[in-house]
């Protein structure tokens, strides 16, 4: 096999390596060049998915831990009475395990048949798109996400069969973020591999998207309050972080979006524990 060939068919039909003037064209140029078999296999979404889920919550999980022996980090626990077991622990990264062997590989398969991965373009996008389109899909999975979590607490029948087990932990910890029912996940992997398509993102911003809403899905359920947590760093308390999530945890009926908290807001479901309210 010559070089022209490893680097794979969109290297072949281009010659050398795109050379355009934009500023993530290189990183774009090695993806196409060097990783165009592992990043357009239909496998790799979930894969990247899944490992960064657990490259995230392992930092927060050793905290947990180390618990009050770590009392720098520690004294930031949002409901410190309650510290998460290895047990519980193990119980959640064991569940997401057999959620992704059992559920997603085949759901995966199934949406290469109806929805094949499409050959990689190879211009780059400009960082101006890759931030918009990133925020784009991070904007309407919040604001699908809502929808189907209202719907769910509200219709018992719903909240029983698809839901409830995501509130077996009125404490949240960053590796239940995936302790999820199978229709759940799913629909949360329909929603983040279509939501790209549909918005007519660069598969770049459609990884970015990915990595970017794992992580504030871990953020959200880490349950510590850090001084650099995003809510605290996105102006006007638009987003609402571990600390709104932990709440809603708490009070189930409140802070439904994953994400911002501007929906809350709109259809008044929002709600805010305030320092004082916290100590007592």
């Amino acid at each position: 096999m010559n070089l022209t060939q490893a680097r794979g068919p969109c290297c072949k039909a281009a010659g050398p390596c795109s050379p355009h003037p934009v500023l993530l064209q290189s990183l774009w140029d090695y993806v196409v060049c060097q990783l165009a078999p592992t990043v357009t296999s239909p496998f790799f979404p979930a894969l990247l998915a899944f490992s960064c889920f657990i490259a995230f919550s392992l930092p927060f999980a050793v905290i947990d831990v180390l618990g009050k022996s770590c009392p720098f980090l520690y004294k930031y626990k949002i409901q410190k009475d309650k510290r998460p077991t290895l047990k519980m622990m193990g119980l959640c990264l064991r569940h997401a395990l057999y959620n992704h062997t059992v559920y997603v590989s085949p759901a995966v398969v199934i949406n290469q048949l109806w929805m094949p991965v499409a050959p990689l373009p190879m211009a780059a996008p400009t960082l101006i798109e890759l931030v918009v389109e990133v925020l784009g899909c991070t904007l309407l999975f919040d604001f699908q996400y809502f929808v189907w979590h209202v719907l769910h607490h509200r219709v018992g029948w719903l909240y029983k069969n698809f839901h409830a087990i995501h509130h077996e932990y009125v404490a949240p910890f960053a590796l239940s973020s995936q302790y999820l029912g199978s229709v759940e996940l799913l629909t949360m992997g329909f929603w983040s591999s279509t939501n790209p398509v549909l918005l007519k993102c660069h598969p770049l911003s459609a990884w970015a998207s990915n990595v970017v809403s794992i992580w504030m899905s871990v953020e959200d359920h880490i349950g510590y309050d850090f001084p650099w947590s995003l809510h605290r760093l996105v102006p006007c308390g638009l987003y609402g972080g571990a600390r709104a999530h932990d709440l809603h945890h708490r009070k189930p009926n409140t802070n439904y979006a994953p994400f911002f908290r501007h929906w809350d807001m709109i259809c008044g479901t929002t709600y805010v524990e305030h320092d004082k309210e916290q100590e007592a």
